[in-house]
């Protein structure tokens, strides 16, 4: 025996919940621990406020990385965290503007007519 259960979810929610969410929430729900828990498939129904998926909830961790593939793994992974990402943007924000020449500000040229040209009567 593997030693799983497998579990079919639905959740009713207005914006589609992360694969993050999903695990982290059924690992509360089951009481059980992060590690053992992998999310095989999760789709939100087209025009509907409805997720549904399949979960695997596993005995032992070690066993749980021995029988999911690895693409699964890796998409039960946690995602890297987005405030160091803009963190980075902001260091290389300054930089590129001390990189620019400073700009002139001039103000607009007044038009000057030519004796050529004839009011319009």
């Amino acid at each position: 025996m593997i030693g799983r259960k497998e579990i079919e979810f639905e959740i009713k929610e207005r914006a589609t919940p992360s694969r993050a969410e999903v695990r982290r929430d059924i690992a509360v729900i089951m009481k059980t621990d992060l590690d053992k828990v992998w999310i095989r498939q999760i789709e939100t129904k087209t025009g509907t406020n409805t997720t549904v998926g399949l979960v695997h909830i596993y005995d032992d961790a070690a066993k749980a990385l021995q029988v999911e593939p690895e693409h699964i793994i890796k998409r039960n992974q946690a995602p890297a965290p987005a405030v160091e990402e803009e963190d980075k943007k902001e260091d290389e924000a300054p930089a590129a503007e001390e990189e620019k020449p400073p700009v002139e500000e001039t103000a607009p040229a007044e038009e000057e007519k030519s004796e050529d040209e004839a009011p319009a009567e």
